[in-house]
């Protein structure tokens, strides 16, 4: 299928105009019974030139929606209000940096390829040095404790990122319940380990 750049047609010679009794090529694609979604990619409809110009007038974007929604979907700033990871006051605390911590972008994106790094370098060193497994290096990784870590200060750590990451914490977020699955299943593998004292 190749497209071109006249109104976003993509040249066909098999595919025929689904507008009943049109026998054009369908070479213009508009949205079909099943929308993108979590799914994967929708279904299209295919016209001619002239029935997607039709479908297009009479398609109504607000459809199924509540006033409300179709007033805050025609704001200004719609769309804006939704918050990234790498913006919000949280976001150093998952590991990503925060983009206002830097001038420029770049440096960022750098320091998060440091962390990566740095990062996979101790969980070798732990590993190699014998005392822990490389699920046990990851581990520690994830509670963010070195090799040095005792039980007290395994137990510490583990209460202190439950109290983090739970959402009653949160104001009932649950953004941070896959941490929080990470962080409990880190500390069961830790608190079995020999290799902490």
């Amino acid at each position: 299928m190749r497209s071109t750049r006249f109104h976003g047609r993509h040249e066909s010679k098999t595919r025929e105009c689904q507008a009943p009794g049109c026998n054009e090529p369908g070479e213009f694609r508009a949205p079909g019974h099943r929308p993108s979604g979590f799914d994967g990619p929708g279904q299209w409809r295919w016209f001619c030139l002239e029935h997607v110009r039709e479908f297009n007038a009479g398609y109504d974007w607000f459809e199924g929606m509540s006033a409300e929604e179709i007033l805050a979907a025609q704001a200004p700033a719609a769309g804006w209000r939704t918050e990234s990871a790498a913006f919000s006051p949280r976001a150093a605390v998952d590991g990503m940096p925060r983009w206002a911590d830097f001038d420029d972008p770049l440096d960022a994106i750098s320091a998060r390829a440091g962390g990566i790094r740095s990062r996979a370098e101790r969980e070798a060193k732990m590993a190699m040095g014998g005392r822990f497994s490389r699920d046990e290096a990851e581990a520690l990784e994830t509670m963010g404790l070195g090799s040095d870590t005792d039980r007290r200060r395994l137990r510490r750590r583990y209460s202190e990122l439950v109290r983090r990451y739970h959402p009653d914490r949160n104001g009932g977020d649950r953004s941070y319940e896959s941490r929080l699955t990470k962080v409990v299943d880190a500390y069961q593998l830790l608190r079995k380990s020999a290799a902490i004292g």
